[in-house]
């Protein structure tokens, strides 16, 4: 069964509460392996919104990538995410960014995550669960990743989800 990782966040009603919801409702879909420590972060892209918790999660899981998407799709709705704005505030967020070595490409689905080497809410907690972890496309670990992205976005390591 491959390896995933999965990116967790949330900035509106009771982050923390969001976070272990969905690591909670994870455990429906696999094997979770790892959870790294909640980060708070800035919003990036759309900034005028409150701060981010965020958090990394190891799965192991027997479902497709498709499979996988759509139970992850399942649990921000059951968790009530609307999607009214893009890139705006939500009380869950959860993005595939690795599964195993695969990289895949089509509608409504890219692997690895697209956006998820120019994001430091992303490898900060990657990294501290998966430093080596190899990203497909970018000839990289997880760890060069992290040390090639330039000074900005801020991230604090606050705690664990327990």
């Amino acid at each position: 069964m491959p390896i995933t990782y999965l990116s967790l966040g949330s900035n509106i009603g009771d982050r923390a509460a969001n976070l272990r919801e969905a690591v909670t409702r994870l455990s429906d879909l696999g094997e979770i392996k790892v959870v790294s420590s909640t980060y708070e972060t800035e919003p990036v892209e759309f900034t005028e919104q409150p701060w981010f918790l965020n958090c990394v999660v190891e799965l192991q899981t027997g479902l497709s990538p498709s499979q996988l998407l759509d139970g992850i799709l399942e649990i921000e709705k059951h968790m009530g995410r609307f999607r009214q704005q893009s890139k705006g505030p939500r009380n869950i967020d959860l993005d595939i960014l690795l599964y195993g070595d695969q990289v895949l490409n089509s509608q409504g689905l890219t692997i690895p995550h697209p956006a998820m080497h120019q994001r430091r809410f992303v490898l900060e907690p990657l990294a501290e669960i998966a430093p080596e972890a190899w990203h497909p496309l970018n000839k990289r670990s997880v760890r060069e990743l992290l040390h090639a992205l330039p000074p900005g976005q801020s991230v604090r390591k606050i705690a664990t989800l327990n």
